[in-house]
């Protein structure tokens, strides 16, 4: 699956061309009689908050637009932060395009979900905010395609679990929403395959896990002997477990995207993690296969010399590309396609019965103190 990967477009996508309703057939503020389907790019950038994520995101939907241009109009559709800011400007989005793609923070995109006036075809960049007692279902008509945490910990579940017929998962996070949200993904697949998850949290101050939640760890651990480890973390407190407990232990040990701090180019130059080694993990090829012909046709972001590029930033910038390609499909009405993209394989498919995303991550695993990617799994 990863030689599936190719630089030429129509080799990169496998698609079903079907009409697509959705797509205004006569135009949004003129389109049609332009020829070009518009699609609004609705993003934070006004935000104080989500400001340098929006403009990263923008800069890789950009790049994909300058490199496949044809038939299509972008136009940037700015909002700050607050609810009725997000309605106002996504009204004005969807009156004069076609497509809209946005918005990028989760309560926006709850906002606009809950709003019941998703008229035209909407890739939201991330999942909607949950309310305090359930998921917010998404309209027919818009379709998540952000990079999900719980999508990584269901993957990474269904890697792990993959032929058991039993085995406990310690599954292990700190108060942080989410590394909650991580865990708790990563629990139910793993029930869903009929084995056992124990979950444990570790309370944790300015990054540092504490030493007594370290020290029970390794006790249960001793105890209980699950088969293996999900850590929820950042990589600097994975790091912090793994020194801990040590390699005597012998368990397998799985973690989200967020345990790779670095890019494959800065791996070079950066500090090795040995005791990392045979860690398990997900993320994007933009992150962990710079050299590969799909993510060499693009622009890497600028980074000052003397600097590493930010990984969260990258990861959005990689994202923006994929987004213009997600919607350059819908523009061009197929109903149902593949994109081997810069943040995975996709699957896109959307109707009348609503609109379908699935993203496989790239897998991972730490060897001789870096990141390395492994053979995609099925």
């Amino acid at each position: 699956m990863v030689c599936g990967l190719c630089a030429p477009a129509q080799a990169n996508t496998t698609a079903n061309a079907a009409p697509a309703a959705d797509v205004a057939a006569d135009g949004a503020g003129g389109s049609a009689a332009a020829g070009k389907t518009r699609i609004a790019l609705l993003l934070p950038t006004l935000s104080e908050t989500f400001g340098p994520a929006a403009q990263a995101l923008r800069a890789g939907f950009m790049a994909a637009h300058e490199r496949e241009p044809d038939g299509i109009e972008v136009h940037l559709v700015e909002n700050a932060d607050g609810a009725q800011n997000v309605l106002t400007a996504y009204a004005a989005a969807q009156a004069q395009n076609d497509i809209v793609v946005g918005p990028l923070a989760r309560a926006d995109v709850a906002v606009i979900a809950k709003s019941g006036k998703v008229d035209k075809p909407t890739l939201a960049l991330t999942q909607p905010e949950a309310s305090a007692d359930a998921d917010i279902a998404l309209p027919p008509r818009m379709l998540a395609l952000g990079l999900s945490i719980e999508d990584e910990a269901r993957q990474l579940a269904a890697w792990a679990g993959a032929g058991r017929k039993h085995g406990k998962a310690m599954v292990i996070a700190s108060g942080v929403a989410w590394q909650r949200r991580a865990g708790r993904a990563f629990a139910a697949e793993w029930q869903e395959l009929g084995l056992e998850a124990q979950p444990v949290e570790i309370a944790s101050s300015g990054g540092y896990l504490s030493a007594a939640g370290l020290g029970q760890l390794k006790k249960r651990l001793q105890d209980d002997k699950p088969a293996l480890l999900f850590i929820g973390l950042d990589a600097f407190q994975a790091q912090q477990v793994q020194l801990a407990l040590g390699h005597g232990l012998g368990h397998q040990v799985y973690g989200t995207s967020q345990l790779n701090p670095w890019s494959a180019a800065d791996w070079r130059s950066a500090d090795k993690r040995p005791e990392m080694n045979g860690v398990r993990l997900v993320d994007i090829p933009w992150l962990l296969q710079p050299d590969h012909p799909a993510t060499m046709i693009y622009p890497r972001p600028v980074t000052a010399a003397d600097s590493r590029a930010n990984p969260d930033l990258e990861r959005l910038y990689a994202l923006g590309i994929d987004a213009y390609r997600v919607a350059r499909e819908i523009a061009l009405r197929r109903s149902e396609f593949e994109l081997d993209g810069v943040t995975g394989k996709l699957s896109v498919s959307f109707g009348k019965r609503g609109y379908r995303f699935r993203r496989i991550a790239q897998p991972a695993a730490y060897q001789d103190g870096v990141v390395a990617p492994l053979p995609r799994t099925p």
